[in-house]
């Protein structure tokens, strides 16, 4: 690998030209903002980036192709700093064998590339096998915790005994934002963080994933941060705060790199691996009671089932496959749809009851993930008017008219990862739906939905039926809060179809 120092901004500007990127793609590869790229092109070799601009340059060369790399160079050389000519030709001044002065071209130290190899294989291979990982890990914990014999656990005090309307869930808001026991950064987490200098390792997870295998979809957003949890009856009580998607990822994405690392060092134990791998997760062992959140910072997604009701009485239900390319969770398998992390839409609306709020959030989702429309990421500096939003009024008179109802069935999280998300499942009207949807979108930011399997067009949902619901359950790459909707819904299908 390849390391530069010294990086000035039309080099930076030529790294860009050599990932064949736009400047706002390039400026969410490295996580910086559309401006400060705009700057490096604006000023050229005049300006010179701040320490960690630097860093951040260095470690995306180091992450480049040898064909990206190869292009960085001839670009380097054959291009001189702007607004400079050779006299009499015209042509940019520079174009010489030698790299420009202030550049030095350096190898990685063995021993970091050798982390980051390591490391790299270990989260590849988490998410290239998060399925069997998930029902390996599952095995660590009570089999009674398991939900509908799925890799999702729960515990009594999560789940009511029934769906949950989700009109009769009480959010309640707190500005209670005590430090937790677990954030990632502790010395049993370390075996998770490769090195990103000789001696010196990533200190978060998170930071790991950004500048060694970044998906597209990588942003660090406000996200509501569950507290406490109470069902009595048909009804149900969530306390939240604020927290970040990092909190989460930091410490869940990392308990499940750590996991497979374990894993592809001793494969013959994940048959059996309660008594023989507990002794090396170190940072899982923290976590001792995945249902305390006070031991790490618990942000929950809201995973969605939407099933179209027919007249006739038959059912269909939506999935998605999720891209691991695009997506820094659950990369490679199959989900419900809708499904994102609860978050507010708006970076000054997260106490708002217009975004503290689980229906809205899956309306945002539906026109995501339906549609194929931007993602409300938390940017605006103005909360979204939902009652001005043509498709959330649409929805909600529907709501009004019982064409759709919404069931939340508990809470739940990862074997794996132990990640939390809030099941739930949309039981809309097919005429509703036809009138709101049309046809639906077959990609979007963060997979593909699955309009076509097994050799059939279900472009308008697979069967709802106990041979399809046991078939993804078992047989096929699906996403434990997923495969656990989907059971859940099959279990309470009288409740949720009822008319």
């Amino acid at each position: 690998m390849v390391t530069v120092r010294k990086w000035t901004g039309w080099e930076a500007d030529l790294l860009r030209e050599a990932k064949k990127m736009s400047i706002r793609g390039f400026a969410g590869y490295l996580g910086v903002s559309e401006s400060v790229v705009m700057q490096w092109k604006q000023r050229g070799a005049t300006l010179i980036p701040v320490a960690e601009s630097q860093q951040i340059l260095d470690t995306a060369l180091g992450r480049c192709s040898d064909a990206e790399r190869a292009a960085f160079s001839e670009l380097i050389s054959a291009t001189g700093p702007p607004g400079e000519t050779a006299a009499g030709d015209g042509h940019p001044a520079g174009r010489i064998p030698d790299l420009p002065s202030g550049l030095v071209v350096r190898q990685m130290p063995t021993e970091v590339a050798a982390s980051q190899d390591r490391w790299r294989a270990a989260r590849r291979y988490l998410n290239g096998h998060r399925e069997q990982l998930s029902r390996a890990a599952a095995g660590l914990y009570d089999p009674a915790l398991r939900v509908a014999g799925t890799p999702l656990l729960t515990t009594p005090g999560w789940m009511p005994a029934e769906p949950v309307p989700i009109d009769r869930i009480r959010l309640v808001w707190t500005d209670d934002d005590a430090d937790v026991l677990v954030s990632g950064s502790e010395p049993e987490a370390q075996a998770t963080h490769p090195l990103r200098a000789p001696g010196l390792r990533f200190d978060r997870y998170t930071m790991a994933i950004r500048y060694i295998d970044s998906p597209t979809l990588f942003e660090n957003r406000p996200s509501y941060r569950l507290s406490r949890v109470q069902w009595k009856g048909d009804e149900g009580e969530l306390t939240f705060g604020l927290g970040t998607y990092f909190d989460k990822l930091d410490v869940c994405e990392a308990i499940g790199h750590e996991f497979a690392a374990v894993s592809l060092e001793r494969p013959a134990e994940l048959a059996s691996p309660a008594p023989r791998l507990w002794g090396h997760l170190p940072l899982r062992r923290l976590v001792a009671d995945p249902f305390d959140p006070t031991l790490r910072a618990v942000t929950p997604a809201i995973t969605t089932l939407l099933i179209r009701r027919r007249r006739d009485g038959t059912a269909t239900f939506l999935l998605h496959w999720r891209d691991p390319a695009k997506v820094a969770t659950a990369g490679g398998l199959y989900d419900t749809i809708p499904a994102g992390e609860f978050q507010p839409g708006s970076i000054m609306s997260a106490k708002s009851p217009e975004d503290f709020d689980l229906w809205r959030n899956i309306v945002r989702e539906l026109n995501e993930e339906l549609l194929g429309a931007p993602e409300f990421d938390g940017s605006r500096s103005r909360p979204l008017a939902y009652e001005k939003w043509p498709l959330f009024r649409a929805l909600e008179g529907a709501r009004r008219e019982g064409r759709l109802k919404v069931f939340c069935f508990g809470i739940g999280i990862d074997a794996l990862t132990l990640a939390a998300t809030i099941p739930s499942a949309l039981v809309i009207d097919d005429e509703v739906f036809d009138q709101l949807f049309g046809e639906i979108a077959e990609s979007n930011a963060e997979g593909v939905t699955v309009t076509h399997w097994d050799g059939q067009d279900t472009s308008e949902g697979i069967p709802f039926t106990h041979q399809n619901i046991t078939r993804f359950i078992s047989n096929e790459p699906m996403a434990p809060p997923g495969a656990a909707c989907l059971a859940l819904a099959w279990k309470h299908r009288e409740i949720l179809l009822a008319r």
